[in-house]
């Protein structure tokens, strides 16, 4: 088939997930493919490098395609000559823009160099040629100068090799591009949105720039100069500020290009206005989970220990570790308690390794259990509550989930968990705590408040229902879905707009 009827109505655009890693947002994605059963999708997903991945969802039958683009690609042939000189030069201008906190004029600027010289517009040429050896020999001491050049040499290769394969990579065809991210997967929908004249749709469960902040300050290899202090004027940059400030301008190319910015929560929408998100366009629509199917879990009655869970992936962000320390506190608040893991331990196999290494430490062989990937309708029905101590959240789907069956939360004040368990502002009439809100990396502040639900069993039920009620008034995925559907439809009537043109 050609033109129209060969397109998807809907590309989906991810990076890092769908349909290759579970839960999450992965699990948001397949749930609203399979709400729009009536709508074509397209999957588009931005892999770490080439490495071949097993898919962990089948994918539905509406699905009509997937695109995985590899942001590192193995490149060793060198392209030089006169023509690949002229390409890096009309590119550097832009393309140094852009990764100083630019935006859309300097994204289309990028395009534009790239669209002039097709044949030239290689990884050979952009990455390994002489040309542009030089250029980033030149933005090294225009940005970082006192900073390791190798270092500054790898991180530009990485920064600017992404965003080089979202440019290289071949485009689908669709009637609308929603990108469920900023990052590289916002790049790959404001190219679109450039070059198809289609408008498109951006989802943040967690806001990227603020998640790649929080990985980058922790990368100690980042900070190699003379340390701050000895900056007395305040000017120095290492290189967290040249990946922060790249980030930023894919975020902010992202924003400009969108015709609607939704999010989860108000929180959210304050930190993409502080990296440039018109506020004009912007929207909330929350996370809705299955009501229906989570509230229809039977309790179990039977004689067990108090048992408590982390529902999610054994990575840093969720930070199992203080989860783990709270675990050894509660066993000696709680005697004979039992603490879960559920789900997904291969992500990262050393931070894993690391996690097994603690719970043995601690001697808590008998008391922790890394469950590995669950359904979690077997398990919601004999857990007492639920902890969650992720470093950076958005809306997290398990709180809701937990909640919808009775079950009450822990959680650290991250993302949208105080709205959640304690509700939101403008919750008419209050309906009551589900829970605890307790504070980032604070193993005592988690492990008392368990405690309390644990050793409560009356607080425990008041709490369980407050989430069950407030999950089916504000947090029914039919109603989210009715949502999303319109939004759809107003998108998909839009007529083309004008495309770009290589000048």
């Amino acid at each position: 088939m050609s033109g129209r009827a060969s397109e998807a109505d809907v590309c989906l655009i991810l990076e890092g997930a769908y349909p290759f890693v579970a839960g999450g947002v992965s699990s948001w994605t397949h749930d609203l493919i399979r709400a729009h059963a009536d709508l074509r999708f397209r999957i588009v997903t931005l892999a770490a490098d080439e490495t071949r991945q097993t898919p962990r969802y089948e994918l539905p039958s509406n699905v009509v395609g997937l695109t995985v683009i590899p942001l590192q690609q193995a490149e060793s042939r060198i392209d030089n000559g006169w023509g690949t000189a002229r390409l890096i030069a009309e590119l550097e201008g832009p393309l140094t823009r852009l990764l100083s906190r630019g935006g859309l004029d300097d994204f289309r600027g990028v395009i534009a160099a790239l669209r002039r010289h097709p044949k030239r517009a290689t990884r050979a040429a952009l990455l390994n040629s002489g040309a542009a050896f030089e250029l980033v020999r030149r933005m090294y001491e225009q940005s970082v100068p006192g900073s390791s050049f190798m270092n500054y040499f790898w991180s530009w290769r990485v920064l600017a090799g992404g965003l080089f394969s979202t440019l290289l990579a071949e485009l689908p065809k669709a009637r609308c591009y929603h990108a469920i991210s900023t990052g590289y997967a916002g790049l790959v929908m404001a190219r679109a949105v450039i070059e198809t004249g289609r408008p498109g749709l951006l989802t943040e469960h967690g806001i990227y720039t603020n998640e790649r902040r929080v990985e980058i300050e922790m990368a100690e290899w980042l900070t190699d100069g003379p340390p701050a202090w000895l900056d007395l004027e305040g000017r120095r940059q290492d290189l967290r500020n040249v990946w922060i400030d790249a980030f930023v301008g894919y975020s902010r190319s992202c924003y400009e290009a969108c015709t609607k910015i939704v999010t989860l929560y108000t929180g959210n929408q304050e930190l993409q206005a502080r990296d440039g998100a018109p506020t004009e366009r912007m929207a909330i629509i929350p996370n809705g989970i299955d009501y229906d199917g989570f509230s229809a879990i039977p309790r179990d009655t039977t004689p067990r220990p108090p048992t408590v869970a982390l529902i999610g992936r054994a990575v840093p962000i969720k930070d199992v570790k203080t989860y783990i320390r709270a675990i050894a506190l509660l066993r000696d608040m709680v005697p004979g308690c039992r603490a879960l893991l559920l789900g997904p331990t291969d992500e990262d196999p050393a931070y894993f390794r690391e996690c097994q290494q603690m719970v043995a430490h601690l001697g808590l062989e008998g008391t922790f259990e890394f469950a590995g990937r669950v359904k979690l309708h077997d398990y919601l029905g004999k857990l007492d509550a639920i902890a969650l101590t992720s470093i950076s959240e958005a809306q997290p789907l398990v709180l809701l989930e937990a909640g919808a069956a009775g079950v009450p939360s822990v959680a650290t004040d991250v993302g949208s968990c105080r709205d959640l368990i304690e509700g939101r502002a403008d919750e008419s009439p209050p309906i009551g705590p589900g829970g605890f809100v307790v504070p980032l990396a604070d193993p005592h502040a988690t492990a008392k408040a368990l405690a309390a639900l644990l050793g409560d069993p009356a607080m425990r039920a008041r709490c369980g229902e407050a989430m069950r009620r407030r999950t089916e008034k504000y947090y029914n995925k039919r109603v989210v879905d009715r949502i999303y559907r319109d939004l759809y439809d107003s998108l998909l009537r839009l007529p083309d707009a004008p495309r770009a043109k290589a000048a």
